[in-house]
């Protein structure tokens, strides 16, 4: 073999195996952007890595290939000749480890699940006794992650809260129930998204949703989501959202203190019996009452707004029409107005044609705004609304001005 034809042989063996290097550093970054993408208590993570800094890692692998395989040559040219017979039991041996596919835990493998009645919590404790603070409350189907155990305690995290909870209050080992109280949701990715009517493109366009929103699932395949909205269901496309199971959490003692003190702005100084009642923790029982609510009294707008102020915290629940237990946008108002004798449809565009209309420099208390797909209550002349909003955080105060009103409607 000529000189030249060997030192050909040596650059091409040098390309092929530098491009080797740089193809599997490219395929990590591509799957750690993947990986990324699927937490939802805090739904997003992005990792970035610079160009300078992939080619100096794959030089550096170039090199360090280089050298471990001059030194495994070495040593094999140097180490004695083993036989068929002794070489295979070791093969066999360890053939089996190499080729075991790693175990694929069910995301809903480690979540415990608040064994307590509707409408009822149980204390987080900051250790394992019942002497010490309390640092939240866990309410009826809300999920944990189960940290640990001290005695009769478990060590739990969830939401903002990490603790201690009684394991008679927990149920664990129990997927099936776990995922029963989980609620699979798509993330929006992207401004003006629109969901159709139809799994394509020319399909007719029932409304349109905003970046961060979040949607409730009905089915996913490949190319399309199938959500559900006030409308009915409809489609978005799959490149523009991303899927997760969504879990009630725990809610921290500072979480708690601050959502009693909007409740009590929002009802302009009308105190309710729920507010004290609920911000009393349990001294003599880990177990207690999660709230109480006063009946509707009065016949103004301002007396269905500070009305509907009480069930905030409460979840969102597409089709529902529970104050408690659980409504959707229209099916919130409707039956807010219900409890003071106005029937209202369970529908946020038949909600466009109640009442009268105002316009929305002139909304107060007590108004419906209607949106494209949704519709809240005004509770504030500053433009602060109530409103059952999406599956992540369910009946929630906000601004009248967070998304184009299409019509404001006045019954009182």
């Amino acid at each position: 073999m000529n000189r030249n034809s060997v030192r050909t042989k040596v650059r091409v063996a040098a390309c092929c195996l530098a491009g080797a290097v740089v193809i599997t550093g490219s395929s990590f970054v591509s799957e750690a952007s993947m990986s990324a993408g699927a937490n939802f208590a805090n739904i997003v993570a992005k990792a970035n890595i610079s160009e300078s800094n992939t080619t100096a890692g794959a030089t550096r692998n170039l090199a360090q290939y280089a050298q471990n395989l001059a030194e495994k040559t070495t040593a094999q040219q140097e180490a004695p000749k083993e036989t068929d017979q002794e070489a295979a039991p070791e093969a066999a041996e360890t053939q089996p480890e190499e080729n075991q596919a790693p175990e694929v835990k069910s995301e809903f493998a480690d979540k415990g699940v608040a064994n307590v009645d509707e409408d009822s919590y149980v204390n987080i404790r900051s250790e394992a006794n019942t002497d010490c603070e309390i640092v939240g409350k866990l309410y009826a189907n809300s999920a944990v992650t189960v940290l640990g155990t001290e005695g009769e305690w478990y060590k739990i995290h969830s939401g903002n809260c990490e603790g201690y909870i009684k394991q008679e209050f927990i149920i664990t080992g129990n997927e099936e129930l776990a995922k029963s109280i989980s609620t699979r949701v798509a993330i929006v990715d992207t401004d003006n998204l629109n969901i159709r009517a139809d799994k394509t493109t020319e399909g007719t366009v029932l409304g349109q949703v905003d970046k961060s929103d979040v949607l409730l699932v009905v089915n996913e395949e490949p190319e399309w989501i199938q959500v559900a909205t006030d409308e009915g269901e409809g489609y978005v496309s799959a490149q523009y959202v991303h899927c997760t199971n969504f879990f009630k959490v725990a809610e921290s003692k500072e979480e708690e203190e601050a959502r009693l003190k909007r409740e009590e702005e929002a009802r302009a100084g009308h105190e309710s019996s729920s507010s004290k009642s609920s911000s009393k923790s349990s001294s003599k029982g880990e177990v207690g009452k999660a709230k109480s609510y006063a009946p509707a009294s009065g016949g103004t707008g301002s007396d269905v707004a500070n009305y509907a102020c009480q069930f905030v915290g409460n979840p969102y629940v597409y089709g529902g029409t529970s104050l408690t237990n659980g409504a959707d946008c229209s099916g919130f108002i409707m039956s807010v107005y219900k409890a003071f004798g106005v029937s209202l449809p369970h529908s946020s565009t038949a909600m466009r044609s109640v009442g009268y209309g105002v316009s929305a420099s002139e909304m107060r208390p007590g108004d419906i705004i209607c949106y494209d797909g949704h519709v809240a209550l005004c509770i504030g002349s500053d433009g602060s609304i109530v409103h059952a909003s999406t599956p992540s955080t369910g009946i929630k105060y906000g601004n009248a001005y967070y998304k184009s009103i299409i019509t404001v409607r006045r019954i009182f």
